[in-house]
């Protein structure tokens, strides 16, 4: 984040943001697709979506033994 001569604040922070959006979008599907179909299936399939990473980081955790 950078300030310019009027003060103005710069925020260049959009392909980050196209970035996590896909990697939902993608998670969305994927937990979706596992589920079961029904309505609880589906928002469940949504929440973890939103927290995927926290599984990555737990199972790379248990790999290296911590």
């Amino acid at each position: 984040m950078t300030t310019n001569s009027r003060g103005s604040t710069i925020v260049r922070d959009g392909p980050w943001g196209f970035f996590f959006l896909l990697a939902y979008v993608g998670a969305a599907i994927y937990f979706v697709s596992v589920s079961d179909g029904s309505f609880w299936g589906v928002v469940l399939g949504l929440l973890q979506a939103i927290v995927w990473p926290v599984y990555v980081v737990y199972h790379a955790l248990v790999l290296l033994g911590a």
